[in-house]
């Protein structure tokens, strides 16, 4: 099932979310309906805020990259519970944007690699390192359920520049291919 995209302005998108067990309901279904989302509406990560939910749960799909890193076809994890436990590398400047700003690009910069523990939808335990573009949206959903948004990422005279589009984006004054709630 497709699942609305809470937009910039929502509350659910500043809330600390809360860790889940295996015995959350139909999370199976979800975990499903999040990537069905977030493939109709051409996303590379989808956090459980963005569906309205507070739980520490994410998904991803690197496949997107796979022409230049061949590694990455059919790259798609589940992280529920997720903790980076390190961040390391060189910092890095990628052009991000995010479903829950609809096309609203901006620079930002992370560190290039970044070790988390999570489980992934079976529940199963990992502890791994993760780098390059997949590092970067590691830390980009990751964001989302410490409830921080990219544009909190940029340079206070970034932000200033930008404010008029937030703004926008907030009173619903957008235009997105895909399903939205504000």
């Amino acid at each position: 099932m497709i699942l609305p995209i809470y937009i910039y302005g929502s509350s659910v998108l500043k809330k600390e979310t809360e860790e889940i067990d295996s015995s959350y309901p139909e999370l199976q279904t979800f975990i499903a309906d999040m990537f069905e989302t977030m493939a109709q509406s051409d996303g590379i990560g989808l956090a459980a805020p963005q569906v309205g939910k507070s739980i520490r749960l994410f998904v991803i799909d690197a496949s997107t990259f796979a022409d230049k890193k061949p590694e990455l076809e059919n790259y798609r994890k589940t992280f529920i519970n997720p903790v980076i436990l390190e961040r390391a590398g060189e910092i890095t400047c990628y052009n991000e944007g995010c479903l829950s700003f609809p096309k609203l690009h901006e620079d930002v910069y992370r560190e290039s690699r970044v070790r988390v523990e999570y489980f992934d939808e079976n529940f199963e335990k990992h502890d791994e390192w993760f780098d390059g573009i997949v590092a970067r949206i590691i830390q980009h959903e990751y964001d989302h359920l410490e409830g921080k948004l990219f544009v909190e990422r940029l340079s206070a005279i970034r932000r200033r520049l930008i404010a008029s589009k937030l703004k926008r984006i907030a009173k619903g004054n957008f235009s997105a291919s895909y399903k939205t709630k504000l």
